[in-house]
Parts: structure tokens; sequence; C-alpha cells
């Protein structure tokens, strides 16, 4: 099969190869030059490598101990 390279470099690969190895948008390809020959190897990642960093800015303990302080407080209105 043949596949043109655009002016920026870039290459498509064709989608029954795409779906066939499970490829998606933003994933991962490793690239290898072999005794002349391009080698594209998809990479795995781990779910939680693809986490890692996403939730950086966000203070989920805070959010926690405020959920707990409702759910105590509404508890100890029952009991009243």
């Amino acid at each position: 099969m043949l596949a043109r390279l655009s002016s920026k470099g870039q290459l498509v690969i064709p989608k029954f190869m795409r779906e066939a190895l499970g490829l998606r948008t933003g994933d991962q390809v490793h690239v290898m030059l072999e005794r002349g020959k391009i080698i594209l190897e998809p990479q795995v990642v781990a779910a939680v490598d693809a986490l890692y960093g996403r939730y950086a800015d966000a203070d989920f303990l805070t959010e926690l101990e405020e959920e707990h302080r409702q759910e105590v407080s509404h508890d100890a209105a029952l009991r009243a």
C-alpha cells in the first residue's frame, strides 16, 4: 500500500491499520530506523501514566474534607 508524505512531513496511517492496532487520536507511536526502513511501534501507556499530571491543580482533599464535615453536621442534626 502506498501513502503520500505531506509538505509538513506527515504520513497518514491507513484506517484499517489504525483500527487493527487499536490506535486513536493522541496515541503515541515509537518511530525507529532500521536498515533503511522506518518501523512504527504503538506504545502501550499504562492508565496511571496516562493520568499522571492531569489533575495536578485539583485539590481533592479539601473537597473531601468539606463533604465529610457536611455529613457529620447532617448526622448530628438528625440525632438532635
